[in-house]
């Protein structure tokens, strides 16, 4: 098996393959379709068997974190495993479409890494991110950075990062303390081109999600914000004989400061495919250009730092 591309995850030092593993698709029902442990079992260790070393989960993905520990935690020195902090320990599933509750307290930021750890039988979480992107204040007035830092430096976590988006992702990364951002980014949601750059000359980690764009529309499947904006943008007559996801996926990897970014699936075939479009490397860069041209004219530019 050909190696795949790696990069150094910022000042973290840890070399994480360019395409990671989103396990947020492991989280089952009633928050997104039903999956079966047969196809969370073949998925994970195919993820693995694939050479892709950096998985994501969160506290509030439902089951993938059990999923994790249960199918793939005796070969956990072969990955890199981050997670969330902040969501509501105990708190029920959200009704589909509604965000999960998160509250950023010392204790319940403290009890969702013990149970993370439990979930997924370790004794170490390489990076914990807080999720949902809240405020400096709302990390200030809660002690929620110390938190952190004190699971830190009992061994518990290696590293600390934000789940971050505009408008908290620059005050974020002027706070200096996170080694890690995770950050939306792809052709067709660039408002955070210019921070990822940002962040990464602060010297942390990039770790993109959604770079993929969700997977492209299908008959019977609605487009979804991103694609329609990919039609805007009138794309298709630079595609070069890729898919329209492939396409996007390399545009993604053209981004000179990303790290990994993280594409969550539970079909094999379309593991396979993400792994083709990574072996194939960003856009040419004539190609490259000429797509951020047209998304600029369309209206789908960087939002300044």
């Amino acid at each position: 098996m050909t190696e795949l591309p790696k990069r150094e995850l910022g000042r973290t030092g840890l070399e994480v393959t360019m395409l990671g593993y989103g396990a947020m698709e492991l989280r089952g029902a009633p928050r997104a379709r039903d999956i079966s442990e047969a196809q969370a079992e073949t998925i994970l260790n195919a993820v693995l068997d694939s050479g892709i070393n950096y998985i994501d989960t969160s506290i509030d993905y439902g089951l993938s974190e059990e999923r994790i520990g249960r199918y793939i935690g005796h070969r956990r020195d072969e990955y890199y495993l981050a997670s969330k902090c902040g969501c509501l320990v105990g708190a029920p599933p959200a009704p589909r479409g509604d965000r999960s509750p998160h509250v950023f307290t010392p204790e319940n930021i403290i009890a969702g890494v013990e149970q993370s750890l439990r979930r997924m039988q370790t004794d170490h979480l390489d990076v914990v991110q807080f999720h949902s992107s809240p405020s400096q204040r709302t990390l200030q007035d809660n002690g929620a950075v110390d938190a952190l830092l004190k699971l830190k430096d009992a061994g518990k976590v290696r590293f600390i990062g934000m789940s971050g988006t505009f408008p908290n992702l620059k005050d974020h990364i002027a706070m200096g303390i996170f080694d890690v951002f995770q950050i939306p980014y792809s052709a067709v949601e660039r408002e955070h081109e210019a921070a990822i750059t940002a962040a990464s000359q602060a010297g942390a980690g990039i770790v993109i999600r959604g770079g993929a764009a969700k997977g492209a529309p299908a008959p019977g499947k609605q487009a979804g914000m991103q694609w329609d904006r990919w039609a805007q943008a009138g794309l298709d007559d630079q595609l070069q004989g890729m898919a329209p996801v492939e396409f996007v996926l390399r545009f993604t990897f053209s981004h000179p400061d990303m790290d990994t970014t993280i594409v969550g699936t539970v079909n094999p075939s379309h593991l396979h495919a993400n792994l083709a479009a990574l072996r194939d490397g960003p856009l040419p860069p004539d190609l490259h250009a000429e797509a951020k041209r047209r998304l600029a004219a369309a209206g789908l530019a960087p939002q300044a730092m």
